[in-house]
């Protein structure tokens, strides 16, 4: 099981460097989003910092969508998910392995990005370090939450919209908690409390969504 994994998180990771420009979108987009925000709402320095927080969770949200459409979408186009379903291993393995390579493609430049995109709104060294640990936190769940959804939005057309439909509401709980995890770390509170409900929650994705997913998978395929 653990050879399939790191073959299928290889896999993944091989196909995303073939395809930069996927790649890149999703950066550019969080990068754009995050940069052009406060040229919209002023140069106030008290106003970019109380907003910072939710500005970069809500662009790092939207962004790490962008891509979930393409999980399992060119797997079931050349076949190759069908092959996945008469190996003898559990899918749910498969599933988890696409979802660390999609977080590790999508996911770890936002991480590695917003500090210094934070860095223009104000935001001070202990609510950038809060900022990093919440996303680092958090992406991993959007990336679980969201395979759930493409797994049951597979091969339906406007199947991108019906993804977003699905999961923003699930997606609600992380945005709240690592907006907050922020918030507290720039009013001197203290992100702990934020930051140990992200953990809780990712490990409960970690359990749940690969297996869900895998359920979803074969009854998308059927």
């Amino acid at each position: 099981m653990l050879s399939l994994l790191r073959w299928v998180i290889a896999r993944d990771l091989t196909l995303a460097i073939r395809r930069r420009a996927d790649v890149l979108t999703t950066l550019f987009f969080f990068v754009i989003v995050v940069t052009l925000f406060p040229l919209g709402v002023g140069p106030e320095m008290d106003t970019l910092r109380r907003m910072g927080a939710g500005v970069l969770w809500v662009a790092a949200l939207l962004a790490s969508m962008l891509s979930l459409g393409r999980l399992f979408a060119a797997d079931h186009l050349d076949g190759t998910l069908e092959q996945f379903l008469l190996i003898p291993q559990s899918l749910s393995v498969v599933v988890l392995g696409k979802i660390i390579a999609h977080w590790l493609v999508s996911g770890v430049p936002l991480v590695l990005m917003a500090p210094i995109v934070g860095l223009q709104y104000g935001l001070s060294p202990t609510a950038l370090l809060a900022l990093l640990a919440s996303l680092l936190l958090g992406t991993p769940i959007l990336s679980a939450i969201g395979a759930i959804g493409a797994a049951l939005t597979l091969g339906l057309r406007g199947g991108g919209v019906l993804v977003s439909l699905l999961v923003l509401p699930l997606y609600v709980p992380v945005l709240i908690f690592g907006a907050g995890a922020v918030d507290a770390a720039v009013s001197g509170l203290g992100a702990e409390a934020h930051l140990s409900l992200l953990g809780a929650l990712l490990l409960l994705a970690l359990v749940l969504s690969p297996w869900t997913a895998a359920v979803a998978l074969r009854i998308s395929i059927e």
